[in-house]
């Protein structure tokens, strides 16, 4: 087995599972509030809930972290033109800044909230937020990696689908600052639902990746064999 191929597999491997905690992220999320005494609230009446679903999503994000590197260092198909190559390169920074934000509101945040502090909580709610516009690129660098896929001769995931993922990326990155820089309500329901469907399809790609590389190697073993 190639370094190439040796790396899609696992990189697609750990997108899947990163892929899954997301949209389990997302669902316990839901949209965020404009106005931050109600999302103080919100937060308030399922404290446990909160915290549970931000070091999940660290977790996720971690993940992505992980598969995004391994994409970069092992020299396939997936990062041989410059926009794929940049794309795979703004996904850990994306990340990575996200994960920031999801530490913090899984811990600061958190306490806040539970003291009642609404001074620290929105203190601590802006460096968060200020943190978390990572995910939006995060968002447009999917959507430029699955743009790649739809085009590939060498797909694992249906035209339609990648074309999907581009939309739904493109849809998450648009509703980001509608929602969190401009306070509209539409905007946040827009992001985490595009955001959940984008999930879906990292994890069908991820999926794709372990598979078909795993096959194409047994394919190339056995050829070798006869």
């Amino acid at each position: 087995m190639s370094n190439a191929d040796n790396g899609m597999r696992v990189a697609g491997a750990w997108l899947a599972i990163a892929s899954v905690l997301l949209g389990l992220v997302l669902i316990g999320h839901g949209p965020i509030h404009p106005d931050l005494a109600h999302q103080m609230q919100v937060i308030a009446n399922g404290v446990t809930l909160w915290v549970v679903v931000h070091w999940a999503a660290a977790t996720a994000l971690s993940l992505f972290v992980v598969a995004s590197l391994i994409v970069l260092t092992a020299g396939s198909r997936l990062t041989e033109r410059w926009w794929t190559l940049s794309a795979w390169a703004v996904v850990p920074v994306g990340a990575l800044w996200t994960m920031t934000t999801a530490v913090v509101e899984a811990t600061t945040v958190a306490d806040a909230v539970a003291a009642n502090d609404m001074a620290r909580f929105t203190t601590w709610w802006a460096f968060a937020e200020g943190k978390a516009n990572g995910f939006m690129f995060l968002c447009l660098a999917v959507a430029v990696i699955a743009g790649n896929e739809a085009l590939s001769r060498q797909q694992v995931t249906p035209t339609w689908a990648s074309l999907v993922g581009v939309v739904a990326g493109l849809a998450a990155f648009v509703g980001w600052p509608l929602g969190m820089w401009f306070g509209i309500g539409l905007g946040s329901l827009v992001w985490v639902a595009s955001s959940f469907v984008m999930a879906l399809w990292t994890l069908w790609f991820g999926l794709g990746l372990a598979r078909a590389e795993n096959s194409a190697s047994t394919a190339r073993s056995a050829r070798s064999s006869a």
